[in-house]
């Protein structure tokens, strides 16, 4: 799916997005950054709650396209950074980590 759809058929906000065409392929859940490092999908979205910039460090090694961050947690100037540096995505939501990875699993 096209990074976009996160926006436009999930309705997350957008908070940084380099590059509206990139693909994800695959997704992951977890607030562990070291299980995040180890088991994540190259070409993914991480599906987080971790708004900081060693999540996006993290998205860097593990090769993942985008970060969801959930329950409403906005990303620290530090994140937001981080991703412009980056060129990883950034969304946000009200939504629970269980709905988004349901959400995100059933257009993938």
């Amino acid at each position: 799916m096209k990074i976009t759809e996160l926006h436009d058929q999930l309705g997350y906000t957008t908070i940084f997005l380099p590059d509206p065409e990139a693909q994800i392929t695959d997704g992951y859940t977890s607030d562990l950054l070291s299980d995040v490092m180890a088991n994540a999908p190259e070409g993914g979205v991480l599906i987080t709650i971790q708004a900081h910039k060693n999540t996006i460090a993290v998205c860097g090694l593990a090769g993942l396209r985008a970060v969801v961050l959930c329950n409403g947690r906005e990303p620290d100037e530090g994140m937001r950074e981080a991703a412009r540096t980056d060129g990883v995505a950034l969304f946000s939501t009200l939504k629970s980590q269980f709905t988004v990875s349901a959400e995100i699993s059933r257009i993938l």
